[in-house]
């Protein structure tokens, strides 16, 4: 009998050159966002030598994804949101709103259809959490009021983007409905059935999830600590997914939230971490593999213009809507340089399009470039944004 052995190959594979090319990435000051990604376009089916099993690939993937909600679910704080709402919550909407604009206009200009175009510019207008985080790390400015105001800007963005993740889906098969009655029966009944399973959640849950991470704390083991905040993360998202016709990602997300205002939130995070980013480098490599390099060469253009409206639009969003509430000019170009990206978010909405049929295979590897190019360049921005705050801070005594 053959052995199968496409599992290990896949985990050892991806592992292995995402550790690898993360390390080259860090040498060269980069995200290691960047290596994972490569590693995947290494072992995909559009580069020569061995390619990975994509089956597998996207079946870790999900899990991927599942644990990723879970962590920013766990990550959700709304006191912290509420202390910076009054710049954070509009500048997201506003970011939001205009990323989603260009990218339209983009996708309009380039022959897509208004749904492929609109789907486009959405998963356009959210940061990477990953790379906005370790670019104020490195600035020291996690614990600042820039970091706060950036840090609960992509929590509203977050936000949205889980909204989306429910109403995608719905407006895919009401577009191949024509009846507007039951378009609009289906979209209530998924909407009533996921603010079900929230309320049950918030209420149920709230209670069971502490006691049940009480008693197993009181074991004193942690592995099986370890074991049950894993399992009530995939056993919750299951529950969402079989039971109330929500996605596995808001069945995690909502788990994490509740799971963050328990006494012991704090472990949980702690516990699920090492899984979490193992499972997440497994994700980044399975959209590496879907990403096919030879549109960097055959469309040069429509890359270019994608990565404008992340890099020029969002960074121009943003700016303005730091100057109307007045915010110092440094603060506005370390919040505009943070969120001049795209990462996780829009590499989940990008598949889930694609796997709907409303993004097509060329459209998703736009996004994709121009998500790796942004990545990339990153950095790059940043050491823009520090000069001209070098120049504004200088110009402050020169008016005085």
């Amino acid at each position: 009998m053959p052995h199968d052995d496409s599992l290990i190959l896949m985990l050892v594979g991806g592992f292995v050159l995402a550790f690898v090319l993360g390390m080259l990435a860090l040498r060269f000051k980069l995200s290691p966002l960047v290596g994972y990604l490569l590693a995947g376009v290494i072992v995909g089916p559009f580069t020569p030598g061995w390619v990975a099993d994509a089956g597998l690939a996207s079946q870790l993937a999900e899990i991927g994804v599942i644990l990723l909600m879970f962590g920013v679910g766990l990550h959700f704080s709304l006191p912290d949101l509420m202390k910076v709402r009054k710049i954070a919550l509009p500048g997201a909407l506003v970011q939001i709103t205009v990323a989603t604009a260009l990218g339209w206009g983009v996708g309009r200009l380039m022959g897509l259809g208004d749904a492929e175009a609109a789907l486009m510019g959405f998963a356009l207008s959210v940061a990477s959490t990953v790379v906005l985080l370790r670019a104020l790390e490195e600035r020291k400015a996690v614990k600042t009021e820039t970091g706060a105001i950036a840090v609960g800007w992509l929590i509203v963005e977050d936000l949205v983007m889980v909204i989306g993740l429910v109403l995608v889906p719905l407006l895919a098969a009401a577009g191949a409905t024509p009846d507007v009655g039951q378009i609009a029966l289906k979209i209530g009944g998924t909407l009533l059935s996921v603010a079900i399973f929230i309320v049950f959640m918030l209420i149920a849950g709230a209670r069971i999830l502490p006691w049940i991470l009480v008693r197993i704390a009181h074991t004193r083991s942690r592995e099986l600590f370890t074991l049950g905040v894993l399992a009530i993360a995939l056993g919750i998202a299951y529950l969402a997914y079989a039971v109330f016709g929500a996605s596995f990602a808001l069945g995690a997300f909502i788990a994490g939230v509740v799971l963050n205002g328990t006494p012991l939130g704090h472990n949980a995070a702690e516990r699920s971490l090492p899984l979490r980013d193992a499972f997440a480098v497994l994700f980044f490599v399975s959209v590496g593999m879907l990403f096919d390099p030879k549109v960097l060469i055959e469309q040069p253009g429509p890359v270019a213009a994608i990565l404008a409206i992340i890099i020029l639009g969002k960074t121009a969003a943003a700016l303005a809507i730091t100057t109307v509430f007045k915010l110092e000019r440094k603060s506005s170009l370390v919040i505009a340089a943070s969120l001049a990206q795209i990462g996780e978010f829009s590499f989940i909405l990008a598949g889930v399009g694609l796997k709907l049929d409303v993004l097509s295979r060329g459209t998703h590897d736009l996004i994709l470039a121009a998500a790796l190019l942004s990545i990339v360049l990153n950095p790059f921005v940043f050491k823009l944004a520090d000069r001209f705050a070098g120049k504004a801070e200088r110009a402050k005594p020169a008016e005085a």
